[in-house]
């Protein structure tokens, strides 16, 4: 019996070191990985939300992110079972050597094999001992450090970025899915930025977090879409009826409301100072002013620029920890969320008769601008995080007051800029021109549009276009309604256009056809965004439009009493409008 003993002890012996080397890595790639902390979620995010309407993506985007957490609990399982097996053989061991040696010191005075004889002498055993004792020691530490991990917590979490929550709408999961600093790759699966989970629980007598962002003009990536839920479709200034608050602006400006976090942001100049506001989302507080100044290479005296335009016309950018603002001297600054100055620098006088205006967009750490003047047309890229360039592309095109998006095109992102006379996609990493068609001219103020991988363009004395985004080929042409200001939005079934001259319409965005129209005899130089299935436009009097997104009948209109050029910015339940004289926040109450 002592043999088998002594067997049944080296057998679990060699098992445990397997055991051990394997849980070791297990847990290793455990804490490297969980479902919520891959970029292809970031990607299913952005997916989910500029196709709102498509209940077939939805329901695959969901199944995915089961499938995902299915297979991570089931790896979390294994370990588990593992930690415990090990325990149990660490306890054969134990008992096994124990009835070995038993006897040991009653055994008769014979020759022993070369086994036996290394295991009867005391220092083996010591060994032994030991390695049995480590072995139960390290599986009780796994067991605890797992339990531990997954241990709920009712605080907030920090994922360590600075940034805030953002929805990944009620496709996915009940949990909140946070944006973080991204490196790009050339992989749709891991093309944005890297998601961990955050718990928005919202504790009494707190401020909940947003969950949904408008990072810039027009929204994430100035896409023309929010996934924001439950906006208002009527309010009243005057009688304060779904107002959460509104306040003055210290300077004015044309410039559209951005929100991240706790925070929104817009900026104001004149010819004393040029400034960028923070201003508190629940209660309209302005938070912190940084002016734009000491910058060298600043013009001493302003530009010449159209009362319509002004000096601050041009929408901030933000990736959740740092927000950039330009101002039509060529002044580009950058702060953190606290206010503090990050860096400054001036990219050059425009030279522009109407006055610079075309917003900034971030991606990750990148922050664009496209800075189509009349003497030197150059896209540009910056680090955020410290203002060095990452790329400059001088561009063939001439002077635009256009603004560029982000947009998936052939299963990748592409940067896409408008001007005069091109339509061009750029990879956003190294400035690589993806496709170029010359297809605008005059002069271009409106933004491009995309969905379903199509790009979509328009601009008065020129003509609506669609372009497939992966070849850059030409789909359809159309001139029956074309925008001044306004910029395009769209969904895969319709193009949605706002004039200079009254006249809205919805393009067919497969065939060019326009599917409705609405003489709605007012101006529009604010962008419609499409919101929870419906488009939201305000006319330059301030006048509101809401549409029914799949077949543009309008649901209803009324007046604000204010004038309003900017485009709003939505985020969870609550809309932010800046107009010609005040910042307003709608919500339901």
């Amino acid at each position: 019996m002592r043999k088998l003993y002594r067997n049944i002890a080296i057998v679990t012996a060699i098992f445990m070191l397997a055991l051990i080397f394997m849980l070791g890595v297990s847990y290793y790639q455990m804490q490297q990985v969980s479902p919520l902390e891959t970029g292809v979620m970031e990607t299913l995010k952005e997916l989910n939300e500029s196709h709102d309407d498509n209940e077939s993506l939805k329901q695959q985007i969901r199944q995915l992110d089961l499938l995902s957490r299915k297979a991570y609990f089931v790896k979390e399982g294994q370990l588990k079972t593992g930690i415990y097996l090990l325990i149990g053989m660490a306890l054969v061991l134990v008992a096994c050597l124990n009835l070995y040696y038993k006897d040991t010191k009653n055994l008769p005075d014979k020759e022993l094999d070369p086994i036996d004889d290394w295991m009867t002498k005391s220092k083996s055993r010591k060994y032994l001992a030991w390695a049995a004792g480590v072995a139960a020691v390290l599986g009780i530490a796994l067991a605890v450090l797992q339990s531990v991990k997954h241990t709920p917590d009712s605080s907030p979490k920090d994922d360590g970025a600075g940034e805030e929550p953002i929805a990944m709408t009620d496709t996915l999961s009940t949990e909140s899915i946070a944006m973080a600093d991204s490196t790009a790759t050339d992989d749709l699966s891991t093309d944005s930025m890297i998601a961990v989970v955050a718990d928005t629980t919202v504790i009494e007598d707190t401020i909940p977090t947003l969950k949904i962002a408008s990072r810039a003009f027009r929204g994430n990536n100035s896409s023309a879409t929010s996934s924001a839920r439950d906006i208002a479709t009527a309010w009243n200034l005057g009688s304060k009826r779904n107002i959460l608050w509104q306040s003055p602006i210290p300077k004015h400006g044309y410039n559209s409301p951005v929100i991240t976090g706790q925070n929104v942001f817009i900026t104001g100049a004149d010819e004393e100072s040029r400034e960028l506001y923070c201003y508190d989302v629940w209660t309209g507080e302005l938070k912190w002013t940084l002016k734009a100044d000491g910058i060298s290479g600043s013009p001493s005296s302003m530009p010449r620029v159209n009362a319509d335009t002004g000096l601050a016309a041009s929408t901030v950018a933000t990736n959740g920890e740092q927000v950039a603002a330009i101002f039509a001297t060529g002044d580009l600054i950058c702060a953190d969320m606290e206010g503090k100055r990050l860096w400054a620098k001036n990219i050059g006088l425009p030279d522009n008769h109407y006055g610079y205006a075309s917003s900034l967009l971030m991606w990750g750490n990148t922050l664009f601008i496209q800075y189509q003047n009349n003497s030197d047309a150059r896209i540009l890229a910056f680090n955020a995080r410290n203002g060095n360039p990452i790329w400059s592309k001088s561009a063939k095109d001439r002077i635009s007051w256009s603004s560029p998006i982000i947009a998936t095109l052939g299963g990748k992102s592409a940067l896409v800029v408008m001007g005069n006379p091109a339509i061009a996609a750029y990879n956003p990493r190294n400035g690589e021109e993806l496709w170029r068609v010359e297809c605008m001219s005059g002069e271009v103020g409106s933004s491009p549009a995309s969905a379903g991988g199509v790009v979509f363009g328009a601009s008065e004395y020129a003509k609506c276009i669609a372009i497939d985004g992966a070849t850059g080929e030409t789909l359809w042409e159309a001139n029956d309604y074309l925008p001044e200001c306004s910029s395009l939005a769209a969904t895969k079934e319709l193009v949605f256009c706002a004039t200079s001259y009254g006249m809205v319409c919805a393009y067919d965005a497969k065939t060019g056809e326009v599917r409705k129209e609405h003489d709605l005899e007012t101006p529009f130089y604010s962008s419609p965004v499409i919101v929870n299935g419906r488009v939201y436009l305000f006319s330059n009097s301030g006048k509101v439009y809401i549409f029914k997104a799949s077949t543009f009948d309008l649901i209803t209109s009324f007046e604000t009493g204010e004038k309003t050029f900017a485009t709003p910015a939505f985020t969870d339940g609550m809309m932010v409008v800046r107009t010609d004289q005040s910042l307003y926040c709608v919500k339901k109450q």
